[in-house]
């Protein structure tokens, strides 16, 4: 198996770094700053589960040819970058390559389902905080790293089967699941209201928790979430909504949603894909939504005040 990942950041460079650590062909779709530091340095990852450095092959987005080379696309990009990602991946697909989407949320599923058609497009997600230094290292920052991906269509099983016996040796957690849309909404449920609620509070779930109302407040807009996904025919099975709600309320955790760190350093963030996403969801089936709403109202404002900020003043 082919597989061409889009970027060598957090997550592309972590899944991808340990798909080529482990024997498989991997080429890595990446602009040519990135392309600069991988050449001069190899790709690093630094991991509670091992490190290493070693040199990996990619590719200039202008360079991608639809000549049949790839099987499979690894799509990491922010949702944010989704059309221009789109645009880079494009000859790949046209070639044949299949999408296994690593995006947060649902949103993605409908564009890359308008753009390539379902029958190339996986089901798909990740569950790993993972970020890029300045200096070009993946730094995976726990010990978790699991990736889960799954047929949408009876035609793809194939292909799901084949990543699976080349992925089994890169020593991440490899989930195969038989109904990847359930996956996917039980990891909305849960980042919608972890990014929902560390955003709105500027903290982590520790800090949330020594709040009076913290733990309330975090099951309720948990409730909201899940609320959504069950109007939708996706309730979080309960095993999985319990370890949500652990996760969400732990005492002491450091925890905290990747959006929190985006608005933290001033940057863009998935609010509309995540946040955004499942208030429109609650709202079109008419399920209250106050914490939600609250929390959008909120990262709406923060990039209104970000696009007020003249460019100078942001860099300095």
């Amino acid at each position: 198996m082919r597989i061409l990942v889009l970027g060598a950041g957090g997550i592309g460079g972590y899944f991808g770094g340990r798909l080529a650590e482990a024997g498989a062909d991997v080429t890595f779709l990446v602009r040519p700053r990135r392309a600069a530091q991988l050449a001069a340095a190899g790709l690093m990852v630094k991991s509670p589960h091992g490190d290493f450095t070693r040199p990996v092959r990619t590719i200039a987005a202008e360079a991608l040819a639809g000549d049949g080379r790839y099987d499979l696309v690894l799509l990491t990009c922010k949702a944010y970058d989704l059309d221009a990602a789109i645009a880079a991946i494009a000859p790949a697909v046209a070639g044949g390559a299949a999408v296994l989407p690593m995006l947060n949320g649902l949103r993605h599923l409908d564009r890359l389902d308008a753009a390539f058609g379902a029958a190339q497009v996986l089901g798909g997600l990740c569950h790993i905080a993972a970020t890029l230094t300045a200096d070009g290292e993946v730094r995976h920052l726990n010990k978790l790293h699991a990736l889960t991906l799954g047929p949408r269509q009876p035609g793809q099983a194939a292909l799901v089967a084949a990543f699976a016996a080349v992925a089994e040796p890169a020593g991440f957690e490899l989930r195969i699941s038989a109904d990847p849309l359930q996956d996917m909404w039980e990891k909305f449920v849960l980042l919608a209201t972890m990014a929902g609620m560390t955003c709105l509070m500027r903290g982590n779930v520790g800090q949330i928790m020594q709040a009076d109302d913290g733990d309330a407040l975090m099951n309720e807009a948990l409730a909201e979430a899940d609320a959504t996904a069950a109007a939708a025919g996706h309730a979080s099975r309960p095993a999985r909504l319990a370890a949500a709600r652990a996760t969400l309320t732990e005492r002491g955790s450091s925890f905290a949603a990747s959006m929190l760190r985006d608005v933290e350093r001033g940057g863009p963030t998935e609010a509309a894909h995540v946040v955004g996403d499942m208030l429109a969801r609650a709202r079109a089936a008419g399920q209250p939504a106050p914490l939600l709403r609250t929390a959008w109202c909120h990262l709406q404002t923060y990039d209104a005040r970000q696009a007020a900020v003249p460019p100078s003043a942001a860099a300095s």
